[in-house]
């Protein structure tokens, strides 16, 4: 099965039969020309989709794309990998169909299947992360966001984040942007359910959005099953015609049975069956999260001030091979200043800011029996502190050529202070300095087409997650992770076709990687001394078919070729140990694609399909491979923006069984290095309706 080249070339070809219409909507990154008065928000701290892809595509020479949350409400829309898999660069692979996954951009926490590290996870350009950096999957509602900014590596530092992957930022909705009613529900297989209901108002200078989504699902797998509930909402203020105050309020309450990994002959026999220890352990991640925050702008236009603020409090629960037991509360502040001038008479973009963490965790660790707590093992007070400077300039040479600067300063603090002793005092302090240049031009070939370029340093301390493993005896002298990585890309709409195309290479230095560490775990992160992340990136969307039923060059009937592409080369570089060896935990290769027939009236219908056509090993010593797999699908559906709206979904039809991710260890075929248990079986074959209704 090779449909790969065969789409791709069919939806090159189609730019020879192109006619004067209207460019598709579907684009990854548009670049078409927008009339920023038509399209400008009406409130100051929440910019429009329109004014934010303008404002992206003149300023961003790099990797970044704007997800227009209708692209993923015409089917289910219940994970980050429902909402992110057109998202050019961003691999999310779901560990079993749950809302934790692999979520990775550029081979940032190559080996996280759990609790994200190496990305920004921010809403509303606030950060989710923990101080420490490390972040929840469950902190975000998809059905509540309005649109979601993606940058790819250090395009990420005009929010002050410099790690290898980038950042991805959930705008909400307001009450400008949100129907006055709105309702949603989705059944499906493994006793799916899933419900949302949502209000926007105006009311002279306030506005108001509220979300609620509750959802349940048994699962695919045995002891695999999932609830939650969110609540998202904010309240905006115009306090005058140029300052606006928008104060943000989070609830979510998420409950998840922890299947377990299986061997390869275990999943092959029977992919829903849990592991024995799981199952023995009740092993299971429940988790509650409340988080304020304020935003606070000042804009006349051209010049914006915006002092943002939050607080997250997190209670974790977390029977595995321990019971981990876990109170935080992060807390921050950032101040940032964007201006349009002039600078030696060219017209100029600054940004300029400063942020502030601080993070406290009261990490107590139990003997897990049957899934209750039994004798205390570990008592840890975990604090982190980050602070950070940092700058990013655009200066317009001409109309067509802009060259970009930034610089990110960043000082970061882990203290582990042990409460109840249990042995010696592993009370211990680690700090972090670094800093995270970048330079980069974008030359506009028309208005519609970009190539751009740029040059970055990355600087990424561990989290707790790597610093303090169970029995380290304190915090482990880690060093920071840094990258150089180079970025040449384009993107562009050319009538019937729009696309996103970055090529990067990294030389990575002290890459954070569970090789392990002798006496203390078969999985612990170590430094290695240097590794090679280079890839493609490539999101591409051509209209193959217009006017079949309809004969109009602005309101027509189509057919379009949606598709995401990634090629991942990430290995070790002249390693005393494993040489230039491909690094395991990634597919080399992996494609997304849909083709949907569309109608003005809002009716489409299209099959899709997901497939890595190569196999990657699992272990380090690659003795244990996740094979190649396809997954075809098929949406039918009707979408309109007031009104009774509707889908019918089907995933997985052939029923393969398959491992979209795995565990990575040192070598699978030795128990004490990790082994053999290593595999995360995907859904079978599944189907999914909703109905929304709109007022």
């Amino acid at each position: 099965m090779k449909p790969f080249p065969f789409l791709l070339l069919l939806s090159l070809t189609s730019t020879a039969f192109t006619q004067n219409a209207a460019p598709t909507k579907t684009t990854p990154t548009p670049l078409k020309e927008v009339i920023i008065d038509a399209n400008k928000s009406p409130s100051l701290t929440v910019p429009s989709l329109e004014e934010k892809k303008e404002q992206l595509a003149k300023t961003v020479p790099g990797g970044v794309a704007v997800i227009d949350a209708e692209q993923y409400k015409t089917g289910r829309a219940a994970t980050l990998k429902d909402a992110l898999d057109f998202a050019p660069g961003v691999l999310v692979q779901s560990r079993f169909g749950a809302e934790e996954a692999r979520i990775a951009i550029r081979g940032s926490g190559i080996q996280r299947t759990f609790h994200g590290r190496g990305l920004w996870l921010m809403q509303d350009g606030m950060p989710l992360n923990l101080a420490d950096g490390g972040f929840d999957m469950q902190a975000v509602e998809p059905m509540a966001a309005q649109y979601t900014e993606i940058f790819r590596g250090a395009n990420a530092l005009q929010y002050g984040a410099a790690t290898l992957g980038g950042a991805i930022n959930f705008i909400s909705n307001t009450g400008y942007t949100a129907s006055p009613f709105q309702a949603r529900f989705e059944i499906g297989s493994f006793n799916t359910r899933r419900a949302q209901i949502s209000s926007g108002f105006v009311s002279g200078n306030t506005d108001v959005y509220v979300s609620i989504t509750a959802a349940h699902t048994d699962g695919f797998r045995d002891w695999s099953e999932q609830e939650s509930l969110r609540v998202f909402a904010n309240i905006g203020t115009k306090i005058s015609p140029n300052l606006e105050n928008r104060f943000y309020i989070t609830w979510v309450d998420s409950k998840s049975q922890l299947p377990g990994n299986l061997t390869k002959a275990q999943m092959e026999n029977n992919p829903q069956q849990a592991a024995a220890a799981n199952l023995a352990g009740r092993q299971r991640r429940d988790y509650r999260l409340f988080r304020l925050a304020d935003k606070l702008t000042y804009s006349d236009g051209d010049q914006s001030l915006t002092l943002s603020t939050f607080w997250s409090w997190k209670d974790l629960d977390h029977p595995i091979f321990q019971v981990i037991d876990q109170l935080s509360n992060d807390l921050g502040f950032d101040l940032r200043y964007d201006g349009h001038n002039r600078l030696f008479g060219l017209e100029n973009d600054l940004t300029v800011g400063t942020g502030f963490m601080y993070g406290n965790t009261q990490d107590q660790r139990f003997l897990n029996v049957g899934g209750q707590r039994g004798a205390k093992v570990a008592d840890y007070e975990l604090q982190a502190i980050n602070y950070s400077l940092y700058f990013n300039d655009v200066l317009h040479l001409t109309e067509r050529f802009s060259l970009t600067a930034g610089l990110q300063w960043l000082y970061a603090n882990r203290d582990l202070n042990e409460q109840t002793l249990f042995g010696p005092d592993n009370t211990d302090r680690i700090s972090y300095t670094g800093i995270s240049p970048k330079a980069g031009l974008i030359y506009e070939i028309d208005p519609q087409t970009q190539i751009y370029f740029n040059a970055s340093r990355s600087f990424e301390p561990p989290t707790f997650g790597e610093a303090v493993p169970v029995g380290a005896g304190g915090i482990l002298p880690l060093q920071a992770q840094k990258a150089t990585t180079l970025e040449i890309g384009t993107r562009g709409d050319r009538d019937r076709v729009s696309w996103d195309f970055s090529y990067y290479y990294a030389w990575v230095d002290r890459e954070l990687l569970a090789l392990g560490v002798p006496g203390v775990g078969a999985t612990t992160t170590t430094n290695v001394g240097r590794t090679i992340h280079q890839g493609v990136e490539f999101g591409l969307s051509a209209d193959l078919l217009r006017n079949l039923t309809t004969a109009s060059d602005t309101d027509f009937d189509r057919v379009t070729l949606r598709q995401n592409f990634f090629w991942n080369d990430f290995r070790f570089k002249d390693d005393p140990t494993f040489g230039d060896r491909l690094m395991p935990g990634f597919a080399p290769f992996y494609y997304r694609a849909e083709l949907v027939y569309q109608h003005p009236c809002g009716f489409y219908c299209g099959p899709n399909l997901e497939w890595s056509p190569h196999r990657y090993a699992a272990d380090l010593a690659r003795t244990t491979f996740a094979d190649p797999y396809a997954l075809l699908g098929l949406k039918i559906g009707y979408r309109t923006k007031k009104g009774l709206s509707f889908f019918i979904e089907a995933r997985n039809l052939t029923d393969e069984v398959y491992s979209p991710t795995t565990n990575v260890v040192q070598n699978a075929s030795v128990p004490a290095l990790g082994g053999p248990a290593v595999f995360l079986p995907g859904d079978g074959r599944a189907f999914y309706g909703g109905i929304e209704f709109k007022w």
